[in-house]
């Protein structure tokens, strides 16, 4: 896919590593179309990278509809917005836990449904990205219902890719570990044990950008020993689970958790 000239269309762009990956599609030579719920970070970043501003709750699914018949033509989706959901299941209301779900995995199912025929019919190409997490490889205490959209988000990416292929029409899922500076887990303010390593928004909206121009079907973006305790997660779930209580992981996973309730904002 040729980034140059094509329109892309960034969810969850108020968020740090939103504006990353349209700062990154912008020096590209993307035509960009922002959404995001935070008008006030929404239109100035629109006004400075030369892009359409539209605010939509992508909680609402007719608002979701509007949304893709006012963006028009689009080339690319970048699948980027999503709400934190750490915490214990039972402390979620019903209304918090569909909200989620919707955010994270209903809006992006549909956004592709509607999509990817009209990509498919201009004969030109085009490429859906989502944003997954390696929470959507490796799942970890106080996240069932972050980490059931991941999962989700990441097993339709990749049952998604080969449908399209024959269309001409490419599937991308990213997976991120932990981000530093800003984004989801850099707003729960809490600090990591040493050793465990992070990347940058930047990181990942450069990694977004060649997926998308390379047509690759998942990326990670996490220091190595993050990837392979993914990789090991997804062969002996057990035993990596018992690696995580070991290592203290679950006291992170309680301090994410209580950050997340007290940030009360999207990534």
């Amino acid at each position: 896919m040729r980034i140059p000239g094509a329109t892309a269309l960034i969810t969850g762009a108020t968020g740090g590593i939103g504006e990353a990956i349209a700062r990154v599609l912008h020096g590209r030579g993307a035509r960009l179309i922002l959404t995001g719920r935070r008008v006030e970070v929404l239109e100035p970043l629109a006004r400075e990278l030369g892009a359409r501003a539209l605010a939509v709750d992508l909680a609402d699914r007719a608002a979701v509809a509007g949304l893709l018949e006012e963006a028009g033509a689009v080339d690319i989706l970048v699948a980027n917005a999503a709400l934190p959901g750490a915490g214990r299941l039972e402390d979620f209301t019903q209304e918090e836990i569909d909200r989620t779900l919707e955010v994270n995995l209903g809006a992006p199912i549909a956004m592709a449904r509607a999509l990817a025929p009209a990509m498919a019919a201009r004969g030109s190409g085009g490429h859906l990205l989502f944003v997954s997490s390696l929470s959507g490889k490796a799942a970890t205490p106080l996240s069932s219902l972050y980490d059931a959209t991941k999962f989700g988000l990441r097993g339709f990416a990749l049952g998604l890719r080969p449908e399209l292929r024959k269309q001409d029409v490419g599937v991308t899922v990213v997976c991120p570990g932990f981000i530093r500076d800003a984004g989801m887990f850099a707003s729960s303010g809490v600090k990591l044990p040493p050793g465990v390593g992070t990347r940058t928004p930047h990181d990942v909206a450069m990694a977004v950008a060649d997926a998308i121009e390379r047509n690759r079907a998942e990326v990670d973006v996490a220091p190595l020993p993050l990837r392979v305790g993914a990789m090991l997660a997804g062969v002996a779930p057990v035993l990596a689970a018992t690696a995580t209580r070991m290592s203290g992981g679950e006291q992170l996973a309680v301090a994410v958790a209580a950050g997340h309730r007290t940030a009360g904002r999207a990534s």
